[in-house]
């Protein structure tokens, strides 16, 4: 008698973004990694490229976890609209800004459905400059990023998107029990920072508190994006 090996399940704290150009090259890329990796994140950059194709293809016929970066931002109406047609397709994540007038309008429009929203507090790619420059009111950074998280929490978010660095300070909120904490702007250890400003390893981003790291360049852009992934999946495989 045959003896199977069961498969092993890749862990889907993990999300790699598939920041390429068209659903194309993102179906090449998900067969270069193939079962490596669980989760794929698929941005607004990708939408007239095929995303939303993609994401369907990604989930119903290759088993993937799909998280849609699309971070809505309009008046209720629209959000909730947006989000109710989104939430038809059988996704996982799709992020909205962190207001809690749009969060609120994303629960709505995601109804009874399975897909969970995530706020959006300050983008990674900022800093204080960048803030002021936008008028945004004065005070440390990590200080207005948990404020957002815990008024986003509040408003109902199923969890919320920061930088690595205030991951631990959110997850110290009350407000943040059972809530998601999803961290972009994670380089694996000696990987360059491109244009994020806020960054941590995906060991560091876990223990303070993440749920899941989101990596792009460091595996989409690697010669060998299976054995990219499958680096960062050792550095964390003991958190």
């Amino acid at each position: 008698m045959t003896v199977q090996t069961p498969k092993l399940k890749a862990d889907d704290r993990l999300i790699v973004a598939m920041d390429v150009p068209n659903a194309v090259t993102g179906l090449d890329l998900a067969s270069r990694i193939g079962d490596a990796v669980s989760f794929y994140k698929i941005g607004l950059g990708m939408l007239t490229g095929g995303g939303l194709a993609l994401a369907n293809e990604l989930k119903q016929e290759m088993g993937k976890r799909i998280f849609l970066d699309m971070k809505f931002f309009d008046i209720p109406n629209t959000v909730e609209s947006a989000v109710r047609g989104i939430a038809q397709f059988d996704l996982d994540f799709l992020t909205v800004h962190g207001d809690p007038h749009v969060v609120r309008a994303a629960r709505e429009g995601a109804g009874g459905s399975d897909l969970q929203i995530l706020a959006v507090t300050i983008l990674t790619s900022l800093d204080r400059a960048d803030l002021d420059a936008a008028g945004i009111k004065a005070g440390d950074i990590s200080d207005l990023v948990v404020e957002r998280a815990a008024r986003a929490f509040e408003a109902g978010a199923h969890g919320v998107i920061s930088s690595p660095h205030e991951a631990a300070a959110i997850r110290a909120l009350p407000q943040a029990e059972g809530k998601l904490i999803v961290t972009p702007g994670v380089r694996p250890t000696d990987s360059a920072s491109f244009d994020q400003k806020r960054v941590a390893t995906p060991a560091a981003a876990l223990r303070d508190g993440a749920d899941h790291i989101v990596v792009g360049r460091p595996v989409y852009k690697a010669a060998d994006p299976r054995a990219a992934a499958q680096a960062i999946l050792a550095e964390i495989a003991d958190i």
